[in-house]
């Protein structure tokens, strides 16, 4: 099906509030692809998330051939996963238009009416950080969402009424990284929910060939695997990390790039070949030596670092935890024997008897 299918024009119209921006997915014109836009413009260009792809894939299908939009959709997952990409991939699939906004960006329900309101038959509304829409919007999200109109108020006080706007079919995609925060109400319109996962490594090595392909970075073997092992299991973080190695590769003249220089250009950002930064070597190293690798609680823990307790629960922790060097005990941190492995320190008690 060609795009701008289903009867769906894709002019714009109204909507010029701060909160709300227009992307394409495509070049206008003979503008050229900036080698920072890695994102892939079609389903079958995404790497990784074979389940999820498949469904989607089978979802969108389904809608093309009934020549109706799709559902609403819900992304869940971390950040830097794919879920933005996913969502404009969506609509570059579907041949439509797609208006871009956050949940924070929304803060009366009002904007959301405004926003609504001026969307054309089948465009695709992007909420990022869905989970964080005043109750207001949400309330007004729920009809529009199920019955697609919107109630107008006009006037005010005892002589106020509420004026329903019929809304033009159209398709929501939700990006959170809470869904658990999510109204029930909220979650329940949604037709197919999306959960996204961190990448294995071989995933990772084919993302970060394409990314260096876009970028033009020749890589050598073992290159690609070594970015992978330092990525966390998550692409922005790769590709982030391989422009970095693209800019060590230009300042030192290097034609292509070995798992040599992958080496020495991280190791300058401080990352090391577990993907640790500086703060997740920080809290290791506070735990290890200054409280014989725990428990310590999270408020000491923050202090030696010298970091907010946030900072350190929602930023270091949870890739310590998931990779197995730090478990969270009823009395506080404690470092695994991986963790004072990885540090080259030998423990002087048995690490098994802390938890």
């Amino acid at each position: 099906m060609e795009p701008g299918a289903f009867g769906m024009n894709n002019a714009n119209t109204g909507a010029n509030e701060e909160s709300l921006r227009m992307v394409s997915s495509q070049p206008l014109g003979g503008e050229s692809l900036s080698d920072e836009e890695l994102r892939p413009q079609a389903l079958e260009g995404f790497i990784g998330q074979p389940q999820l792809k498949a469904q989607l894939q089978l979802f969108l299908d389904a809608a093309r051939k009934r020549e109706v939009p799709p559902d609403h959709i819900l992304l869940a997952g971390p950040p830097g996963l794919g879920k933005t990409t996913l969502a404009m991939i969506v609509a570059n699939e579907l041949g439509v238009s797609i208006r871009v906004t956050s949940g924070p960006a929304i803060q009366h329900a009002g904007d959301l009416a405004s926003i609504l309101s001026s969307l054309d038959a089948g465009e695709v509304l992007f909420i990022d950080e869905i989970h964080r829409l005043p109750r207001a919007a949400e309330e007004l999200l729920y009809i529009a969402m199920e019955d697609f109109r919107v109630d107008v108020m006009v006037g005010k006080g005892p002589g106020a009424s509420s004026i329903p706007l019929t809304l033009p079919r159209f398709t929501v995609i939700g990006a959170t990284t809470r869904e658990g925060m999510l109204p029930s109400p909220l979650r329940a319109r949604f037709g197919f929910t999306a959960h996204l996962d961190y990448y294995p490594h071989e995933e990772l090595e084919k993302l970060i060939e394409r990314s260096a392909a876009v970028l033009g970075v020749k890589l050598e073997d073992g290159s690609a695997q070594q970015l992978s092992l330092r990525s966390r299991g998550t692409p922005r973080i790769a590709n982030r990390l391989l422009r970095r190695v693209r800019d060590w590769a230009i300042v030192h003249d290097l034609e292509s790039v070995d798992p040599q220089a992958v080496s020495d250009a991280l190791s300058l950002y401080q990352i090391d070949s577990e993907g640790l930064d500086r703060l997740d070597i920080a809290v290791l190293k506070a735990i290890v030596n200054n409280f014989n690798g725990g428990p310590v609680g999270l408020n000491n823990l923050s202090a030696m670092v010298g970091e907010e307790s946030e900072t350190v629960e929602t930023v270091s922790e949870p890739y310590l935890v998931r990779e197995g060097f730090l478990v969270r005990t009823p009395k506080g941190r404690v470092a695994t024997m991986k963790a004072w492995q990885h540090l080259g320190i030998e423990p002087q008690d048995d690490v098994s008897k802390l938890f």
